[in-house]
């Protein structure tokens, strides 16, 4: 079996280094092969200028949430998928990334951005990407939004994702139950980690709605947390069971498909 997990929790906004040893302290004693964590988990979310969002944004592979996580990672021998600001070549982008225990980092920029992320961010230009985690278990990576169009997850399904990592920052009510039908529709694994609380910058204030969830290949739920809870949960799951693409005797979810029919 293979030991999957989501961390649910409150970051504080602009507060790097306090997020990353809360997160630290919150993984310390967990055991598992792959854990995934929200989106822009080290920062907060509520900006309101690209100035504020520069002053956050680390580089993928030196910046301090690369460094913890990567010794983290070896240490403990587990993946880590962690959201994060990332700057390169002088843009901002909303990423992610996912840590292994061999020291490989891969970055995936999200793709769909949300309302006024558009402001403040660039567009991801990573494409989805599917990875080797822990076991060499194919996880594919989407951010929060991408959710919204089907593409982003059938994408991930037919690059040979076992599991998709869905690092979230939700603030609108339909994500959690739209992941059943992604995880049903492709045959696949998926895990959504959510963020809680309000945060406050100036007139700015946004409600998360937690609710950080784990779902199988039928899309049925293993684990799901509350609204506020603060917390890490670790369930046991076949990894092999997302190469199964069989509805029935007679219909495959990916080989009955006709592309040529369908709107591009």
């Amino acid at each position: 079996m293979y030991k999957v997990g989501i961390l649910q929790f409150e970051p504080k906004l602009f507060q790097v280094k306090k997020n990353l040893s809360t997160l630290e302290q919150m993984l310390s004693e967990v055991e598992a092969d792959l854990i995934v964590l929200p989106e822009l988990a080290t920062s907060g979310y509520v900006f309101t200028s690209q100035e504020e969002v520069r002053q956050v944004a680390e580089d993928a592979k030196t910046g301090i949430t690369a460094q913890l996580f990567t010794r983290l990672a070896q240490e403990r021998d587990c993946s880590f998928v962690v959201g994060f600001p990332e700057i390169a070549q002088g843009k901002l982008y909303n990423s992610c990334s996912l840590f292994n225990p061999d020291g490989t980092i891969i970055t995936y920029r999200k793709t769909h951005l949300f309302f006024e992320e558009k402001l403040f961010f660039t567009p991801g230009d990573s494409g989805f990407i599917v990875a080797p985690a822990k076991g060499g278990v194919k996880v594919g990576l989407m951010i929060c939004f991408d959710w919204q169009f089907p593409e982003s997850a059938r994408t991930l399904a037919l690059r040979g994702a076992q599991i998709i990592a869905h690092p979230s920052n939700l603030v609108l009510p339909w994500c959690q139950k739209a992941m059943v039908t992604r995880s049903l529709e492709n045959r696949v694994f998926s895990i959504t980690p959510n963020r809680t609380g309000t945060e406050i910058n100036g007139e700015r204030e946004l409600y998360f709605t937690g609710m950080s969830q784990i779902l199988n290949t039928k899309g049925e739920v293993l684990t799901a947390m509350n609204k506020t809870e603060e917390s890490v949960s670790v369930v046991n799951i076949n990894p092999s069971e997302a190469l199964d693409k069989q509805v029935t005797e007679h219909n495959n979810a990916f080989t009955d498909r006709r592309p040529e029919m369908y709107e591009r």
